[in-house]
């Protein structure tokens, strides 16, 4: 007697479980394997779902279970490998398998579509069976038959170039001699064996800190190397030398990089480098582009892909080395829904496939710098600035008791013109969109406040209302105060707006660039704004975080940050290490070219101890210092950390919630000094969006103490009737403030 056959499948949903299911109804199906594509009744719904496992036995009785409807792969699209660190994902981010296994695919893969396929023309049965010369009277249609009868298939792009038209092709195809076909597009897999062009550029000379680090890399086993180098120091040609000893080997490389706005001088300094196709994966992309840079990757045409965030599930033919550039960068966190980090996926990654991992940054994160301690990883540091640049020099500007042109110290200002006029550029940094963070009326204090937030709404110039940085919602720019009715309202304290103007008002014969989300947020107007600013003449660019990450302004030779104080107060425990990563980073715009440059850091607190480390250029002394900090209050990375996390439109049922969770907790495993439990508390902002937020926050000195907790505790909470009308997540490592 034949048993019976159940597929436990992945469906996109919030349910973290997987549902059972018959075999198609099509006996001559073979056994699905894990990872293939299918179709299922869902409720009234026929979705895509896919295959985890097959089993002989299933919890339900076998009436009550339904029949694939369809098998939409002839073989899994995720590589055996990538698709068990997909379930590894799911499982230590305590996040649904089947949203979890979604996140890998593009969208149209997900919604059931076919791989990009190529349309073909063949003979039909009836054209097959024709003598020869049958159409000798139309010398066109004759041609096409004769080179179909050469040809198994042929596209329409072949035909063109023989001098078929499509109306040639049209007449066989109503005389029904000829018929279309599609086969999926997939070329010549990626292959440099004995290829002597791989390069189309000449590398560069390595300094002995550069040549030392890429000798000391292993292509054929895992290892994770953290390459620390100041910025300039020369670490993307490390990169580049690595990954052509990869393709030698006619293996890929995975690049993975913070920004989508750092992925066209990232894609044109490799097509520089490199032959081989370059695949380009970011949320910028179209649907059929993005599918088609992802189905290049997994068979296998693309030799690199470079990508940002999700890039680090796409499956690749033959992986042979994965780097994440600027590995301390926030951005690589995904902050809703799953919360990943593709850093930490890279590690799992590269350590299941057997492959080194570069990691690189001039200001590593604590984590990476802790795993070098503990010997996870190898560190390799490269000293000083790739062609004998110079280290820009810092001064400190205080501030107190000083006069302000709207946030520009006399001295900046100074600095700032005298820069200009030698001919140079001027880069200044303030993380803060807009014109204004405020907008109060001077005689009654009204203050323009979201409606939906625990925020004040900014004041935006360029597309003149009121914004909140937060939700999102807008409103128009009042005219008078709507309490009073009085029109002396205030605009209290500055963005990267008002700054622009300030700067055009005070430097009226320069270009000043602003760079920020609102004005590059056109396609390829950040691409415009570079090749505007790498022609080098004098002009200033004022922007937030954006200008920090990885761009390199050979004309710059002075950088002002004007609002260092922000972090140094922050509640959130990583604020002092983000600031000391963003000011390090800003500051290494200065000076990359043949000219010596200058950092001017504007502070009401320049004895502060924080300022003192960074402006000697030991970003490894500050990191340091705030790791001795760190792993003497026990937090990460010398703990680990999750955060439970509620959201309702009433504030109490959130709470309630997670008090209940706590004590769900603490029935588990009582606190105890290995394992803390924190809250529940108001999130920084206890009101977003309209819903109010609290979190509870776990701290456990045993990683796998605490995964065990949290998987009981997610079960207890998809099991609670209160918590299903309730926004709850689990963040495991989480980034933001604990």
């Amino acid at each position: 007697m034949t048993e019976t056959l159940f597929y436990q499948v992945a469906v996109q949903s919030p349910l973290r479980r997987l549902f059972d299911y018959l075999p198609p109804d099509d006996a001559n199906v073979a056994v699905l394997p894990a990872g293939v594509r299918v179709t299922v009744p869902f409720g009234k719904r026929q979705v895509t779902a896919i295959v985890v496992s097959s089993t002989v036995s299933s919890d339900y009785p076998i009436e009550k279970l339904k029949p694939i409807t369809a098998v939409l792969d002839n073989a899994p699209l995720l590589p055996p490998i990538l698709f068990d660190v997909l379930l590894w994902a799911a499982r230590y981010y305590h996040h649904p398998l089947g949203d979890v296994l979604a996140s890998a695919m593009p969208t149209l893969l997900r919604k059931g579509g076919e791989l990009p396929s190529q349309r073909l023309w063949r003979l039909s049965t009836l054209g097959k069976g024709l003598p020869d010369g049958a159409l000798r009277r139309a010398p066109k249609q004759q041609a096409l038959l004769q080179l179909l009868q050469q040809h198994e298939t042929l596209s329409n792009d072949a035909l063109a170039a023989a001098g078929i038209s499509a109306a040639t092709i049209r007449s066989l195809k109503n005389k029904e001699l000829i018929e279309s076909c599609t086969r999926t597009i997939s070329g010549p897999a990626f292959d440099a064996d004995g290829k002597i062009d791989i390069l189309t550029e000449a590398p560069l000379d390595l300094s002995d800190d550069q040549q030392k680090a890429l000798e000391r890399i292993e292509l054929h086993s895992y290892h994770s190397y953290l390459i620390d180098g100041e910025t300039g120091s020369g670490k993307t040609e490390v990169y580049l030398q690595a990954i052509a000893k990869v393709l030698r080997y006619s293996r890929q490389a995975l690049v993975l990089i913070p920004e989508i706005n750092l992925s066209p001088q990232t894609l044109a300094r490799f097509q520089a480098r490199f032959s081989c196709r370059i695949a380009l994966i970011h949320s910028g992309l179209s649907e059929r582009q993005r599918l088609e840079a992802w189905w290049a990757a997994a068979n296998g045409t693309a030799g690199i892909v470079i990508g940002t965030r999700s890039a680090a599930f796409v499956p690749m033919k033959s992986p042979g080395i994965i780097i994440v550039d600027e590995e301390h960068d926030s951005s690589f966190k995904q902050q809703e829904g799953f919360r990943y980090s593709a850093r930490d996926v890279a590690v799992m990654r590269a350590k299941r496939e057997n492959i080194p991992l570069l990691l690189g940054s001039a200001t590593p994160s604590l984590e990476s710098l802790h795993n070098c301690q503990q010997e996870r990883y190898h560190h390799l540091s490269i000293k000083g600035r790739h062609g004998g640049a110079s280290q820009a020099s810092w001064q400190l500007v205080d501030i107190r008791h000083s006069q302000l042109n709207t946030g520009f110290s006399q001295t900046v200002i100074e600095a700032i013109n005298m820069q200009l006029a030698e001919g140079n550029q001027v880069l200044v940094f303030l993380n803060r969109r807009g014109f204004a963070p405020t907008l109060m009326c001077h005689d009654c204090g009204w203050v323009a406040n979201c409606r939906h937030c625990d925020a004040h709404l900014t004041v935006h110039t360029s597309r003149p209302g009121l914004l909140c940085h937060h939700c999102e919602s807008q409103q128009p720019l009042p005219s008078a105060c709507p309490e009073c009715n009085s029109q002396q309202l205030n605009y209290l304290g500055q963005g990267t707006e008002r700054s622009e103007a300030t700067l055009k008002a005070l430097f009226p014969d320069t270009t000043v660039h602003r760079v920020d989300r609102d004005s590059t947020g056109r396609k390829h107007a950040m691409e415009g704004l570079l090749t505007q600013v790498n022609k080098n003449s004098p002009c200033i660019l004022v922007g937030t975080q954006m200008l920090a990450k990885g761009h390199h302004f050979p004309g710059v030779t002075l950088v002002v940050v004007l609002d260092a104080d922000t972090a140094l107060f922050s509640a959130d425990f990583r604020a002092l290490e983000k600031m000391g990563q963003l000011i390090t980073q800003v500051a290494g715009r200065a000076g990359r070219g043949d000219k010596p440059g200058v950092v001017m850091i504007q502070s009401h607190h320049c004895e502060h101890p924080v300022f003192e480390l960074l402006s000697q250029h030991s970003y490894a002394k500050f990191a340091q210092h705030i790791l001795r900090e760190r792993q003497f209050s026990d937090m990460p990375p010398f703990t680990n950390a999750a955060l439970i996390r509620a959201e309702f439109h009433r504030r109490e049922d959130a709470f309630n919630l997670l008090q209940r969770a706590r004590d769900f907790l603490e029935s588990q495993r009582p606190s105890n000094p290995a394992l803390r439990y924190l809250g529940p508390f108001p999130a920084a902002m206890e009101k977003r969006g309209g819903r109010y937020r609290y979190q509870l926050t776990l701290i456990g000195a045993e990683r796998r103490d605490l995964q065990s907790l949290l998987s009981r505790l997610s079960h207890w909470l998809e099991q609670n009737k209160s918590a299903r009308k309730i926004r709850w997540s689990i963040d495991v490592d989480p980034q933001e403030s604990i």
